[in-house]
């Protein structure tokens, strides 16, 4: 199986979302070649923001809403992405 190579991705968080979770902090440059290594970056450097992305967020990548996360989707070099917080409704 060939070895995939990591992009830089541009990855933010909503104010709220990073008020919340990261002491503020909006903006990263994460090396990353799908969204579930972005998220397990996000968690090795807040423990416990990952889970809160799969449960509380809709994901932008590239403008693209994805109402799941996409685990597996492959990111392009300099790619956007960008976590939304759920909308709840009834």
């Amino acid at each position: 199986m060939p070895e995939t190579t990591a992009a830089r991705v541009s990855v933010s968080l909503s104010n709220g979302f990073s008020r919340r979770y990261t002491g503020g902090k909006r903006d990263f440059e994460i090396a990353a070649s799908s969204m579930r290594e972005v998220i397990r970056a996000l968690d090795a450097m807040y423990p416990g923001l990952g889970e809160h992305l799969e449960e509380e967020t809709t994901v932008a990548i590239d403008g693209e809403i994805h109402d799941q996360p996409g685990y597996f989707q492959k990111l392009r070099e300099g790619a956007e992405v960008f976590f939304i917080p759920k909308l709840e409704g009834g």
